[in-house]
């Protein structure tokens, strides 16, 4: 699989876990974290998943 291909990091170079290991930028936990580089694209778009439901309700 190309780069090109594989589903990119939130990251948003904001990069400080909270008090539950979550990252104040991207929303994905430390583990999330550390093993994105080595996640299936599928894994990859699970966790985007989680992070776009950690985001909405970050902004309750």
């Amino acid at each position: 699989m190309k780069v090109a291909d594989k589903v990119r990091s939130p990251c948003v170079s904001i990069c400080a876990l909270d008090d539950q290991d979550m990252c104040v930028g991207c929303h994905r936990t430390g583990d999330e974290i550390t093993r994105w580089s080595s996640m299936s694209n599928e894994e990859r778009l699970e966790v985007l998943q989680k992070v776009a439901e950690r985001e909405r309700k970050a902004l309750i």
